[in-house]
Formats: C-alpha cells, sequence, structure tokens
C-alpha cells in the first residue's frame, strides 16, 4: 500500500479562510496527509475573519522532498510570505522539482517574487492581475487555469474545481 500523499498548506496571519480550509479538509476525506507551514511551528495564526490555525511545521523543517503537493491561499497572508526567502525559495523549489505548486487569490503574488511566471497561463484575484502579467505570465479569467505543474484560481467559489485540478495531478 502505498503512503499517502502529503500536501503542505502555507498559514500566516490574515490568510482567507475558505482558501486554507477547504483544501486542508478535502484531502484529508480522500486519505491524505495534510498539514500547514507557518513561519514557526505551533504558532496560532488568525485569518482575515480572526479563525484560528496552528502551524503544524515551521518552514524551516520542510523538504521538497517531503511534499507531493504545496497549496498557497488568499488573503493577505501571501504578503508576508513573499517578504520571506524561506517561503519563496520553497515555492520556486516545489515549481522546479516539477510537483503540483497551487495558488489562489492573492497567493500568487508567491509565483511573481519566486520568477517563476515568464510566459506560464495562470488566474488569480483580480486585484493581482497586473502583477501576475508584469511578473510575465498571460492571465485567464477563468475558475482554474493549470499550466505544467502550476495551479492557480481566483476565489473562494472557484475552490470545488481548484481542488478537482490538484486532485488530477496528484493521481
Amino acid at each position: 500500500m502505498a503512503a499517502p500523499k502529503r500536501i503542505g498548506i502555507f498559514v500566516e496571519f490574515n490568510y482567507e479562510d475558505l482558501e486554507l480550509w477547504y483544501p486542508y479538509l478535502r484531502f484529508r476525506e480522500e486519505g491524505m496527509n495534510t498539514f500547514t507551514i507557518g513561519p514557526e511551528e505551533g504558532k496560532v495564526y488568525k485569518s482575515k475573519n480572526n479563525y484560528p490555525c496552528k502551524a503544524d511545521v515551521g518552514i524551516d523543517s520542510v523538504t521538497v522532498e517531503e511534499l507531493d503537493a504545496l497549496i498557497i491561499p488568499g488573503g493577505f497572508a501571501p504578503d508576508y510570505w513573499r517578504r520571506d526567502k524561506r517561503f519563496v525559495n520553497l515555492v520556486k523549489d516545489m515549481y522546479t522539482s516539477g510537483k503540483p505548486v497551487a495558488s489562489i487569490c492573492h497567493g500568487a503574488w508567491m509565483f511573481c517574487s519566486a520568477k517563476i511566471l515568464q510566459g506560464k497561463r495562470v488566474t488569480c484575484f483580480c486585484a493581482v492581475k497586473d502583477d501576475v502579467e508584469n511578473a510575465g505570465a498571460i492571465y485567464e479569467d477563468s475558475p482554474v487555469v493549470v499550466d505544467g505543474n502550476l495551479i492557480t484560481s481566483r476565489v473562494p467559489t472557484d475552490l470545488p474545481d481548484f481542488c478537482k485540478a490538484i486532485l488530477k495531478q496528484l493521481q
């Protein structure tokens, strides 16, 4: 029997509630091991709506080899992650490894900061559109866009399509 897939999900202050919790629980339903990755292991981070989430592991203890996929939720949290080279480097290394790396909403900022968007098709929250285009991406206004191992979505109502695209790459 194969070991369960391991999916890391970033967490930080002001994350978007649904964009973290929906995939966290959805992939657990599939028998996968989902866990949160924060700046500090064990620290509790509150969402935009004040919902708490404890970081299961700290960013310093995560390697690409331990992950089968990485999910970057939106909200205002990506603005913190993009300033931290540890998070940016994990995103870049996941992309380079060919493993699925998925962002929703403002999470696409991480792809800009990792400098991996040149010529890639992506979607994101409308306020981030200029940023992804300036980073060299081709923006599409669609519920989900898959370009190689990059998976992107716009808003919480896109989560069913977002999760289906991630599952497809993990099978």
